[in-house]
């Protein structure tokens, strides 16, 4: 980067910074990752080849697109009643959290609200933890442009029946970055259920850097969901990282549903002792775009327990790639780490792969892995066309069980349901 354009951006993002209210630790250390982010690698993702994809867009601007914005394009979405934080591009349109949830502590609240009125808590945590700003060229360009965010605290012992929803929309009816930080903590023995849905609305080229960060506590239990259906012009980082506790659990359940190129990195740090944690991800590739999605638990704890369940739907020309990623460090006696990831093929000219990778530092560990790529099953075939059943209707049949184990696990019904409905849209060329 030239100096001039260096100095401009720098320019740029001190002034995003001052009219965010940043406190001075977030912008010092976003300065800091805006001068280094180019020195910094990319990261390894094996078989997906996506170093020419617009991934690391500099446009940078506070944005006012509130409300008016969102009610002259006829933009409606059912909020409900229940806690939920709505952001349409960098704003916050909206955030509802109970009184008896906020009488017990509970945050959730936009992040630049969340660093105002809470910097310790926040800064104790926000790129320090389950994601370093140096890990690699995205974190570090992340730290250095991210333009908006959630921040949810669960305090010790308190458990939150209802679950949490988050709507992030990305606006592309103008060129606008979209960088987005979720910082979920769970303290002690506290327990929480927490639903993310990213959506696209316009046309315009877009790239999306997405890192979500959740750390839980000893004894803290979270359930996260997520649905990702962002647009076919918008190319995709997202990483979503897990720091585990002693006996802490993390139940994650994944729908990746984009339109457009995306790479994912879906992680779990199983640091403390009999920690936990379950990922399931179904994802449904379709026309020409690529998907690599990486997924790894790594058992740091004596006794940790690290699942990985992986269901992918591929069809015309299309690629989806996954890489499942067991690592039992050295120490990790009695730990667990099994995985499977299977692709399902719909379309000669689909590529599809399935790469196990196990790698074992202890010897009093417990480890396995499945992987297959291949159609649909011709005897539940055979079995759905005896009874009658169309064959275009048998083979959406068996593909909604191919994925059903992930959609099940979604605890917010209208969620899950369109999920499904993501599901028929995209295998609606059967």
């Amino acid at each position: 980067m030239l100096n001039e354009e260096k100095t401009s951006l720098l320019d740029a993002v001190r002034l995003f910074s001052i009219e965010k209210e940043e406190p001075e630790w977030m912008r010092t250390k976003r300065l800091e990752w805006l001068e280094k982010y180019e020195e910094q690698a990319f990261p390894l993702m094996e078989r997906i080849s996506y170093h020419r994809w617009p991934l690391l867009d500099t446009t940078i601007s506070a944005g006012a697109y509130g409300e008016e914005l969102v009610n002259s394009q006829g933009l409606q979405y059912d909020l409900g009643d229940t806690p939920k934080i709505v952001q349409y591009g960098n704003v916050t349109l909206m955030e509802q959290l109970p009184q008896h949830l906020i009488d017990q502590g509970v945050i959730f609240t936009d992040l630049y609200t969340a660093a105002q009125d809470y910097p310790e808590l926040v800064q104790e945590y926000y790129m320090t933890t389950a994601v370093k700003p140096e890990e690699d060229r995205f974190t570090a360009f992340h730290t250095a442009f991210m333009n908006s965010g959630v921040f949810l605290y669960v305090p010790k012992n308190v458990v939150i029946e209802e679950p949490l929803e988050a709507l992030f929309i990305q606006n592309s009816h103008v060129k606008e970055s979209f960088v987005k930080h979720v910082l979920l903590v769970a303290d002690v023995n506290s327990s929480v259920k927490y639903v993310e849905r990213y959506e696209t609305e316009g046309n315009e080229k877009n790239s999306a850097n997405i890192i979500v960060e959740v750390i839980t506590k000893t004894g803290a239990q979270v359930k996260f969901s997520a649905v990702d259906t962002m647009g076919e012009n918008t190319s995709v980082y997202i990483n979503r990282r897990g720091h585990l506790l002693k006996d802490s659990s993390i139940e994650w359940a994944i729908g990746v549903m984009n339109d457009g190129n995306v790479i994912s990195d879906f992680d779990s740090d199983l640091i403390g002792d009999g920690s936990h944690s379950e990922i399931k991800v179904v994802a449904v590739s379709t026309g020409r775009q690529v998907q690599g999605i990486d997924t790894r638990v790594t058992n740091y704890g004596k006794h940790s327990i690290g699942h990985i369940l992986q269901h992918g739907v591929i069809m015309d020309r299309s690629t989806l790639t996954f890489n499942g990623i067991g690592h039992i460090i050295k120490g990790a006696k009695g730990a667990d780490a099994q995985q499977e990831s299977r692709v399902l093929m719909l379309s000669d000219n689909a590529r599809g792969d399935a790469n196990p990778i196990l790698l074992i530092d202890e010897n009093d560990v417990t480890a396995g892995h499945a992987a297959s790529v291949g159609r649909v099953d011709p005897e539940e075939m055979f079995y759905l066309l005896s009874r009658g059943i169309p064959k275009a209707e048998a083979e959406r049949l068996v593909i909604r069980g191919f994925l059903g184990t992930v959609i099940a696990a979604i605890p917010v019904k209208e969620i899950r349901d369109g999920l499904v409905e993501m599901i028929e849209r995209k295998l609606m060329k059967l």
